[in-house]
């Protein structure tokens, strides 16, 4: 994809929390997502490949031409499909997303996870994917909203540091708040019968495994990722970034909890029913 600076890097590190994310979060956001045999599906933006794994799983007799600006993701992608599924019908491209090598019409589905959080003109993005959909054909878009973290402990520095990532992305052009904006995005890149659907995610004592896939090793793995580019543009001192990253670990500990909502739309081109 062609994108704002991606801010969590592309690290090892940063690979196996993309496919922590998607492993533990699988059943959420992939819920009601099954593509019909033989439909012909465009993965925009499939970087490591930790989402197309679960497309391949739902769908398995469609064709998902998976999509990436970057080699060495198309390259780690490729491997971790081969090795969950060997036999998957994936075609791997490298393009930019801005401008895709594909005819009008030419795609019976669109997906496209946690992309538009990274590109500086997500609109114009939706607008031209839109032109490759046959009438009828389906888009579905899934965004994260750090506007909507919440946790106890409560903690001003934990909150400070959630912050800096919003901070961030806005100065690369990027948008960690756009989940609130897929409804408006959507239909003003021309989709129809647009629906968005909160997908909150609600970790405390209860529910060990998303204690540590997602409060753990999504969320908090993310932070420490970006701590040098956080010190290193002056959004915090290194005393508080501590304490803050401290108290977030604190809300995954005996009598923590944590609150998460990722945003999933459905939209529709023009033309004739599905």
């Amino acid at each position: 994809m062609t994108s704002a600076r991606y801010v969590h890097g592309y690290s090892a590190r940063e690979a196996g929390r993309l496919s922590d994310q998607a492993n533990t979060l699988a059943a959420l956001l992939h819920q009601g997502t099954a593509y019909p045999p033989g439909s012909r599906v465009l993965e925009a933006g499939c970087g490591t490949g930790a989402q197309t794994v679960h497309l391949v799983a739902s769908s398995p007799q469609a064709h998902i031409v998976a999509v990436d600006t970057s080699e060495s993701s198309l390259a780690l992608a490729r491997e971790r499909v081969t090795a969950r599924a060997p036999g998957a019908n994936v075609e791997w491209r490298r393009a930019d997303l801005f401008d895709l090598p594909y005819g009008d019409g030419e795609f019976d589905h669109l997906f496209v996870c946690f992309v538009l959080e990274h590109l500086p003109e997500p609109r114009r993005a939706l607008a031209g994917l839109r032109r490759l959909l046959r009438p009828g054909g389906t888009v579905t878009v899934i965004e994260g909203d750090h506007g909507s973290v919440f946790f106890h402990p409560d903690s001003a520095p934990a909150h400070a540091v959630v912050e800096t990532q919003v901070r961030l992305q806005s100065t690369g052009r990027g948008d960690a708040l756009i989940g609130r904006r897929l409804h408006p995005l959507l239909t003003e890149a021309g989709y129809a019968g647009v629906d968005v659907r909160p997908l909150t995610v609600y970790a405390d004592g209860n529910r060990p495994d998303l204690v540590q896939g997602f409060t753990r090793d999504t969320f908090i793995a993310m932070y420490e990722l970006i701590r040098d580019d956080v010190l290193a543009a002056g959004l915090m001192t290194r005393a508080d970034w501590d304490r803050g990253i401290a108290d977030l670990h604190r809300t995954a500990e005996p009598g923590g909890t944590f609150h998460y909502t990722y945003f999933k739309a459905v939209g529709v081109a023009p033309g004739a029913a599905v």
